[in-house]
């Protein structure tokens, strides 16, 4: 039997890229198809191969470049284009907020289709690089070889590397040398356990045959520039406790914070195993600014597996947008949903009445309440429970018809059901903030049968990423 002969792709020629889209992709519209292509800048023209078709769209790659554009910018890290983060690095920062600001606008447009006020300028992020405040690496036995040698011409130590996942490829890491996300000495500390597991010869571990001791290294820290460094093995080890864990230390003073985690599941997460304290307090504290002149810092304690946002500097920012468009007169009644560790409850307890904060991880409201007295604020209550099965009229009943209501959702946005009690509820001002502007979008949709959108605020929290934020007021509609 003959093997079918293999479709040559299809190769459009002189393509000019028109937009940044979702997910990190260029835009393409060649004779009115909509081509999406990575690492691709409004501007250029561009060859394209096109690998995949679909019903309303082609996914393609640059063959080559014809022009570039002058929005174009050189990537200032070495591992642009293998690494899964920072997909806009090279697209200059002020566009990338004009193309963020578009997504808000898109969204609205397209799945919202809803009457809103211009939207406001995009709030930028000052710090471009080394502003989060955590990351997450994993061993890895089977690094990606970024030569094209095929992978048994290297020894075992060679292949090995500590980095992040490459895209759709569960068991491959891309072998970090600089990360730019993460302040010094973040990056001394990762190469320094690189090269002692190097040099004592410590197998890294293999997703695919579940063994080898590295697993992963967590490391966390605050605007003080204290660092809580996590590690996690696979087993057992005395040579991590006895020698790794006092070298780093006595090498970085920097490290406040210590842990040890044994991990031998078959999957990453971490949240429920017990964590070691090798040196330290199990916790970081991270400070920020009161939203009004005259009134001290909240302080929050942030554990290992604790939620706090990964930009505190544009975090602080958001929050005071938020602030700003819910213009509290200091007895209101506020409901603080999906409260998280009831930050944005706690940002505002001072200058409201009372909050009541509702979320879904159990654990997440053990440090609210944690923060909370740390903080000194008694006039927050908080509840832990499926915001769809707990949002209910009898907890309405109990706690009382809030006056505005703060939702901060996640990515998927809100329940249907928990949209349905907030139109039942008729709060007179709601102020939502979202990391998914399609999703806030899709719920405006739903909730402009009683509200009207008063203002739209974008706010950049992750520089470099096509991801923004979106802070949206809404008010009651007049009978």
């Amino acid at each position: 039997m003959r093997n079918k002969k293999k479709k040559a792709p299809e190769i459009i020629e002189d393509v000019l890229i028109v937009d940044a889209g979702s997910e990190g992709m260029s835009v393409a519209k060649p004779e009115g198809r909509v081509v999406f292509i990575p690492f691709g800048v409004p501007g250029d023209v561009v060859d394209i191969e096109v690998f995949k078709k679909k019903k309303n769209f082609l996914e393609g790659r640059i063959l080559r470049f014809k022009t570039l554009s002058d929005k174009r910018v050189e990537p200032v890290c070495q591992h642009f284009g293998l690494c899964g983060g920072c997909k806009w690095q090279h697209l200059d920062y002020q566009w990338q907020l004009y193309y963020k600001q578009k997504q808000v606008k898109d969204n609205f447009d397209r799945i919202g289709k809803i009457d809103y006020p211009e939207i406001r300028p995009i709030l930028g992020c000052e710090k471009q690089y080394y502003y989060r405040n955590k990351l997450e690496y994993a061993f890895s036995n089977r690094k990606w070889l970024t030569d094209g040698a095929p992978s048994g011409t290297y020894g075992e130590d060679e292949v090995k590397g500590l980095g992040f996942h490459l895209p759709s490829l569960f068991d491959r890491v891309v072998d970090v040398e600089q990360c730019y996300l993460q302040a010094d000495p973040s990056n001394d500390i990762r190469l320094f356990v690189r090269k002692f597991t190097m040099d004592h010869d410590l197998p890294y571990y293999s997703v695919r045959r579940h063994e080898g001791l590295m697993r992963n290294l967590v490391i966390r820290c605050n605007a003080k520039g204290e660092f809580m460094v996590i590690i996690v093995l696979n087993e057992e080890s005395q040579l991590i406790r006895n020698e790794l864990a006092p070298a780093l230390s006595k090498q970085f003073p920097q490290i406040v914070s210590l842990l040890l985690v044994i991990n031998n599941k078959l999957n990453d997460v971490i949240n429920d195993l017990p964590f070691e304290s090798l040196k330290g307090d199990p916790f970081l504290m991270e400070s920020m600014a009161s939203p009004r002149p005259g009134h001290p810092d909240l302080q929050f304690r942030i554990g290992p597996v604790s939620f706090f946002q990964t930009n505190v500097y544009q975090a602080e920012r958001l929050y005071r947008a938020a602030f700003d468009l819910a213009d509290v007169k200091g007895d209101e009644l506020m409901y603080d949903l999906y409260t998280g560790t009831g930050t944005i409850a706690q940002y505002f307890s001072r200058f409201v009445k009372r909050v009541v904060g509702i979320e879904y991880v159990e654990e997440a409201i053990a440090d609210a309440k944690v923060n909370a007295a740390i903080n000194g604020i008694d006039n927050c209550t908080f509840y832990a429970g499926d915001m769809a099965k707990i949002f209910t009229d009898e907890f309405i009943e109990a706690n009382g018809r809030p006056d505005f209501i703060v939702t901060d959702p996640p990515r998927a946005g809100m329940a249907e059901k928990v949209v349905e009690q907030l139109l039942k509820i008729r709060a007179p001002k709601m102020v939502y903030v979202s990391c998914n502007p399609a999703t806030q979008a899709r719920d405006l949709q739903m909730l402009c049968s009683a509200y009207e959108v008063k203002a739209v605020q974008p706010v950049d929290m992750f520089p470099h990423t096509q991801h923004v934020e979106n802070v949206t007021l809404l008010e009651l509609k007049k009978d």
